[in-house]
């Protein structure tokens, strides 16, 4: 499982001309989901996601989480996240989830954040979506659950 997050100012996910999610200051977390991943790399990266320290404290350092600071977040499947382009002009995606498997585990995701307590947004599971952000720092991060 991967999570290409980032820590934004605001931001907000569209499915046609409706806003489907939209935070302001926290973190959007897109979300790729493996064909091998399983319950437990969900537990292993909402944890993480939820306590990583990557909001600054008084002194400008990034001491605090999301759940320090009651931080939003937004979650947006994004199945290209195991898109493989080191061979031809065209990613593959034989590494991804079919979808039927990746829906139940991204649900599962999203059921883990909340139950944090955090407020919780989320784009449209396998939609076309427009993710519109302002990424406050920059801070981006890659997170991958840990091998088997």
């Amino acid at each position: 499982m991967r999570l290409l997050i980032q820590r934004v100012s605001r931001a907000s996910v569209r499915v046609d001309t409706k806003i489907e999610g939209q935070i302001e200051s926290g973190i959007v977390a897109l979300i790729g989901i493996g064909a091998r991943d399983t319950t437990k790399d969900a537990d292993y990266l909402s944890d993480k996601l939820v306590h990583l320290r990557i909001f600054s404290d008084e002194t400008g350092k990034m001491n605090l989480s999301a759940r320090d600071i009651n931080a939003a977040l937004l979650l947006v499947s994004q199945f290209t996240l195991y898109g493989d382009c080191r061979k031809g002009r065209r990613p593959g995606f034989d590494a991804a989830a079919p979808p039927e498997r990746a829906r139940e585990l991204y649900e599962y995701f999203v059921g883990k954040v909340r139950q944090t307590g955090l407020p919780v947004q989320t784009g449209v599971f396998q939609a076309h979506m427009e993710v519109e952000l302002v990424n406050d720092g920059p801070v981006t991060f890659l997170l991958e659950s840990p091998p088997a």
